[in-house]
């Protein structure tokens, strides 16, 4: 059984940093030698990583090809020395996808994905692909939570949410479509930044249900969020870093209600202490329609992970998981008025949450990032209701570490910024990180 990890051990882990490599203070050598063994230990108690021969041999290899090129510290790329996880719904060159399926990889084959091949041309090196649950749906795969293995690290991005709440990579790409960054994020103790729609861009990754899929990351810090952000986002344009505390407007109602007791409790807790702090918080109803907008998003999940899938569903339905087959057979009876009605619906929920902003002269949203700390068991990867309208209306979030539960898992803050205002987004969320005493 794998043990909770020590602060200790994250700090060790962190200590392993691509800046000690890219500023000479650490070599490649000693890097990869001590990750090649912390990564012997750790990952088959975890189960992050899609099983590679001969990983760090390659590793090793290119990292003595990245040295070759950049000998000297001075004039290297922002992202040498960097190590990535990547959730196998990413192409990468060199890689099988196989998206947590039964499915023949090359039925899956296709063009690197944009995001990955920008860092790698930023000089990180790919530690390899993180498990996810089938094609970025509910089916589970054999990823633990590092901080209790009978605990789910939640999904779809469960590897790599896992790897790095393990120390075993310091970032790592995720996808959402519904909750599948800021949940596994929350339930692992880590930072999870969903951008903008389209922000990042989707290109060379195996959609689920385009209208909703993001592109994302997992962090050890926010540091690295903005590092990666600048290379991946388009027209990443960095504000000032001495930005006032950001107005905060709390969504009341329905929505706040559907965390668990102990959750919000916790929520609200942190709420007075920002409120101490000399945070200005406005409390709005500001979904009181939440079941319509659920009931929107996943009609529109199901008809297009229908649409998506259909020619390999015809040959290789028997192959696809209960859950996702339920998904894409639902998604075939919708009717056609239906789904189009649906589909105004994120328009209409980001421009209502954009009017009242702007009123209100909030700045950002702030929510639990989950329904409570992770389930026990591995069956499920939790509730991503907390998620779903912040996915729904495109708006950016990052997921804060704040807080263990009473049984000592990781409980997370959910932020949210305007349209396309990340950058901004990343500051106040250390603001706040600062403020709460979590940073």
């Amino acid at each position: 059984m794998l043990e909770m990890m020590s602060e200790k051990t994250k700090e060790k882990r962190k200590s392993l940093d691509c800046l000690a490599i890219r500023n000479g203070e650490l070599s490649w050598k000693k890097y990869l030698g001590q990750l090649e063994k912390y990564f012997n230990t750790a990952e088959p108690k975890i189960h992050a990583f899609i099983e590679e021969p001969g990983r760090f041999k390659r590793l090793k290899s290119e990292a003595a090809e990245l040295e070759a090129r950049f000998p000297e510290s001075e004039g290297r790329p922002p992202l040498y020395g960097l190590v990535v996880g990547v959730k196998d719904i990413y192409h990468v060159n060199g890689f099988e996808t196989q998206a947590g399926s039964a499915l023949p990889p090359e039925e899956l084959a296709g063009e690197e994905s944009v995001a990955v091949a920008a860092t790698k041309a930023a000089g990180a090196l790919i530690l390899g692909k993180t498990v996810t649950t089938e094609f970025a749906y509910f089916a589970p795969g054999p990823t633990r939570n590092p901080h209790n293995p009978d605990h789910t690290p939640g999904g779809s991005s469960s590897g790599s949410a896992a790897a790095v709440a393990a120390g075993l990579a310091p970032m790592a790409f995720g996808t959402q479509t519904i909750g599948s960054i800021s949940r596994p994020a929350s339930f692992c103790g880590v930072i999870g930044y969903k951008p903008s729609y389209e922000r990042i861009s989707k290109t060379g990754v195996i959609p689920l249900a385009p209208s909703l899929d993001h592109a994302g990351v997992f962090a050890e810090d926010l540091r690295m969020v903005r590092a990666v952000g600048k290379e991946l986002a388009e027209e990443w344009i960095q504000p000032a870093d001495c930005l006032a505390r950001p107005r905060i407007g709390i969504v009341d109602g329905l929505y706040l209600q559907r965390a668990q007791p102990e959750m919000l409790q916790h929520f609200l807790a942190l709420v007075s202490r920002l409120a101490k702090s000399g945070y200005e918080i406005e409390h709005l109803d500001a979904m009181p329609n939440i079941d319509e907008i659920a009931e929107a998003h996943i009609i529109i999940l199901a008809t297009e992970a229908a649409q998506v899938h259909k020619n390999l569903y015809e040959i290789h339905g028997r192959a696809y998981h209960e859950k996702t087959q339920d998904l894409i057979e639902r998604g075939k009876r919708v009717p056609k008025a239906d789904f189009l009605k649906a589909l105004d619906s994120p328009k209409r929920l980001r421009d209502r949450l954009s009017d009242l902003m702007r009123t209100h002269n909030i700045d950002v949203w702030i929510s639990p990032s989950a329904t409570g700390p992770a389930p026990r068991g591995l069956s499920s990867t939790g509730d991503p209701i907390m998620n779903l309208p912040w996915t729904h209306s495109g708006l950016p979030t990052i997921s804060l570490p704040a807080g263990k539960s009473k049984n000592g898992l990781p409980l997370g803050l959910q932020i949210a910024s305007g349209w396309y205002e990340d950058e901004r987004l990343v500051l106040w969320a250390r603001q706040i990180q600062k403020d709460l005493g979590y940073a």
